[in-house]
């Protein structure tokens, strides 16, 4: 069992960056794949990236590759999302996932899910 709150969204200008994190509370956080997630009005749930429990594997849609970067620290139960470069396509809400079984790309595969945090970029 795990909850988790996101924090760190705000509004930035087009090629800038902001750090989403992801905080968790319950028992064996090391023990979950994490994930983000993203969804604009009116759109589907689109994954972002994802890490394995130790954090030596990570995964990023092709859209983020290169400006994003997913990291953990387990012992201070946080997942991070550091976002550069940012595009006005990249505005949305943006979703903290746990997963207690193994790694997916697909929200249904996530059965933890943080409240979500705005991120808007302007152009």
């Amino acid at each position: 069992q795990v909850q988790l709150v996101e924090s760190g969204g705000g509004l930035v200008q087009a090629g800038g960056s902001l750090r989403l994190s992801c905080a968790a509370s319950g028992r064996a956080f090391s023990g979950y794949f994490m994930g983000w997630f993203r969804q604009s009005p009116g759109k589907e749930r689109e994954f972002v990236a994802a890490i394995a429990r130790s954090g030596s594997s990570t995964y990023y849609v092709d859209s983020v590759k290169g400006r994003f970067t997913i990291s953990r620290d387990n012992a201070k139960n946080t997942v991070y999302l550091q976002m550069n470069s940012l595009k006005p396509e990249d505005t949305a809400v943006y979703y903290c996932a746990a997963s207690s079984s193994y790694y997916s790309t697909r929200p249904v595969e996530y059965a933890h899910w943080g409240q979500g945090t705005q991120v808007t970029v302007s152009s």
